[in-house]
């Protein structure tokens, strides 16, 4: 650690950081065969040719609701919890290494926590949001079943920091907490912080010593942020999963997320696993350098784009916008469901074309389909043929209108439900 950076990682020349990650991929592609989830998904593929970022985007994106189908088809049949994703857990679980802690998060999908220093890697966002050896921490993120508090918890004690584990609710007690311990710093939701600091001014107390913090876990909106720098919080966000750890994280520069030394990630089409030009928008798929649970083309379900160019702090890992919504776009029209896997195999039936939304417009129960897609001289009767392509792959009719390319907005739609419901 120096003053401005967690380690010498972060200032690394771009192609050796590139080649690094890439020279321990074909490890991490074996360890994921090893398990009994990657033996079956990744079966035919072999570890030691995924050398390169084309290599790796041939290999299936795995998106949560296929680790959650496998980790209750396990269940149902008392075997692994995990699903035969993970490489620990305990003795008649079968694991052959321990896990430290099992979590929950909404599905249920139980994730591991390794024993491994830091193990989710929330140490260097923690250090970008100005935390240091020797300050106290309040982490307000839940301890009890999901993994946030010992995310922030063991990033904390990495770089050197004592940590008070408020948790979640009894504000007047974390107040109460604050005020006698006076924290150098804050882990946690955003919106927790903005409670507590509102109960502080209701009940006439004030908490001058709190000046920074990590925030994650829902929207930071810049009117909260600059409302807590108001106060003299400059607070930074992380954005991390409980099944990946630490994706990417805020600096002082605050243009965009820097990605996660330990992390290989792609922005691809929703509904695909086919990478995007830099700059447009699509889902975030990540790879993880974590031989515990080695998950590869996890698919978030988030929305995100590259940023081109390296962070203003001098940090030389590529950059992510952020959050910018949800992947998961699936319609209900006429009764069926769209998603954006069907959009997207009637665009590749016809390759002239470029990016496409499928827009849903009227009242419910008299709906209309209208397929944009862009292409740079359309061909005649190409529109016809989309919409023959839309009605085989669908099953219902709609329309088609032929675009310029850049006629579609850059925000990852792939399925726009414009109908109204009043």
């Amino acid at each position: 650690m120096n003053e401005h950076h967690y380690d010498a990682l972060e200032t690394r020349d771009p192609t050796q950081r590139e080649q690094a990650l890439l020279a321990v991929l074909p490890a991490q592609v074996a360890a994921f065969q090893a398990t009994a989830a990657g033996a079956t998904l990744m079966a035919g593929v072999e570890a030691q040719a995924v050398t390169s970022r084309t290599a790796l985007a041939a290999l299936p994106v795995t998106r949560k609701h296929t680790l959650l189908s496998l980790q209750q088809a396990a269940r149902a049949a008392g075997g692994d919890p995990f699903g035969g994703f993970a490489a620990i857990g305990w003795r008649t679980q079968g694991a052959l290494r321990p896990a430290r802690r099992v979590f929950q998060s909404p599905g249920p999908i139980y994730e591991p926590e390794g024993t491994g220093h830091d193990y989710w890697r929330f140490a260097r966002a923690l250090f970008a949001a100005g935390f240091r050896a020797g300050d106290l921490v309040h982490n307000s993120f839940s301890y009890h079943l999901t993994p946030a508090g010992s995310m922030m918890e063991t990033g904390a004690h990495a770089i050197g920091c004592t940590v008070f584990p408020g948790g979640v609710g009894n504000t007047e007690l974390q107040l109460q907490a604050m005020q006698e311990l006076r924290p150098d710093a804050y882990a946690g939701t955003p919106s927790f912080l903005r409670i507590a600091l509102e109960k502080a001014d209701e009940l006439g107390q004030a908490l001058p010593f709190l000046r920074k913090a990590s925030v994650g876990g829902e929207a930071f909106p810049p009117s909260l942020r600059d409302a807590l720098a108001a106060r003299g919080i400059q607070a930074f966000q992380s954005y991390g999963t409980a099944d990946l750890g630490l994706v990417a994280y805020e600096t002082a520069a605050r243009e965009g997320l820097v990605l996660d030394e330990g992390v290989l990630l792609e922005i691809v089409r929703p509904g695909t696993g086919d990478p995007v030009p830099e700059g447009e928008v699509g889902e975030v798929v990540v790879t993880t350098l974590n031989p515990d649970y080695p998950l590869l083309r996890f698919g978030t379900g988030d929305l995100s784009a590259m940023l081109p160019g390296p962070c203003p702090t001098g940090r030389t890992a590529p950059r992510i916008k952020g959050w910018m919504g949800r992947a998961d776009q699936t319609a209900k029209v006429r009764g069926m469901f769209v998603h954006p896997g069907q959009v997207a195999e009637v665009l590749k039936r016809h390759p002239e074309v470029g990016r496409g939304r499928l827009v849903i417009e009227g009242e419910m129960a008299n709906d209309r389909m209208t397929l944009h897609v862009e292409c740079a001289g359309a061909p005649e009767g190409l529109a016809g043929a989309l919409a023959g392509s839309l009605r085989d792959v669908t099953k219902l009719r709609g329309e088609v209108r032929v675009l310029v390319p850049g006629g579609l907005p850059n925000d990852g739609k792939v399925i726009e439900d414009a109908r109204r419901y009043e």
